[in-house]
């Protein structure tokens, strides 16, 4: 009996681990997601861009899918605990064992795609660059995104001020003027101009996209870590549980 209210209450600390997790899962997806559709905005400017860009910007929804699951089963595991019902037990088990799989699978994939992520964004180097120096300053919906997007990550252009050679805007102000997110505030002095711009020497938002992935992915990789020791440690609790439910002391 003592034994067996030992793993009740190590059942309730591992899916308490499991339910706070993956409510920081959720939280982490819903911040990725928000934190990425500025960038995937831009890219729905450029024609045939590569499916594994979108892939990429899809890890922020599958973590909100993941995180809400660990929620439910989180809760799910203290009831059977409770309760020590050997259907929700069990259910728990193998609910929880899928996502060990998925989110396995799901960390190699991340690897791989961080490893490739600043190739998989220098492809479409040249069809960003054609549809900025042909739209910005004409289109007002894509010089708008570019205009939000440059200031929300304080970035200028695809790879640099360049980029904007030859734009309609650029042409505008006789090819000297730049988006004034291409200047730093204490650099510039009224416009930002050909030679304020160079001496900014602002990053472009390609390099932003790169770090936006890097990043992520070490946080994602240390919640996953997390979440899977808790998990393998719920799924041995759970199945002595199971084993045991029902029996006299």
């Amino acid at each position: 009996m003592c034994c067996k209210g030992f793993l009740k209450i190590m059942m309730f600390i591992f899916n308490g681990g499991i339910f706070l997790a993956g409510a920081a899962l959720l939280g982490v997806g819903v911040w990725v997601t928000v934190d990425s559709s500025s960038l995937l905005g831009l890219l729905d400017q450029v024609e045939d861009t590569p499916d594994q860009v979108y892939q990429l910007f899809n890890i922020g929804y599958i973590l909100i899918g993941v995180g809400a699951v660990l929620v439910v089963i989180g809760f799910l595991g203290c009831c059977g605990a409770i309760r020590e019902s050997k259907c929700m037990l069990l259910t728990f088990f193998s609910i929880v064992l899928v996502i060990f799989i998925v989110e396995v699978a799901g960390g190699v994939v991340l690897l791989v795609f961080q490893d490739v992520a600043g190739e998989i964004f220098d492809s479409v180097e040249n069809e960003m660059r054609s549809v900025i120096r042909k739209n910005y300053g004409k289109d007002e919906k894509m010089t708008s995104v570019w205009n939000a997007t440059m200031e929300e990550f304080k970035c200028c252009g695809y790879k640099n001020y360049t980029d904007f050679d030859g734009s309609p805007f650029n042409e505008l102000h006789g090819g000297q003027l730049y988006p004034l997110t291409c200047c730093l505030s204490n650099v510039t002095r009224g416009e930002c101009n050909t030679n304020e711009a160079h001496k900014s020497n602002v990053p472009g938002c390609f390099n932003r996209l790169v770090q936006l992935f890097e990043e992520n992915a070490v946080i994602i990789a240390a919640v996953a870590m997390g979440i899977a020791a808790l998990e393998i440690a719920a799924m041995v609790v759970s199945m002595i549980l199971y084993c045991n439910a029902g029996k006299k002391s």
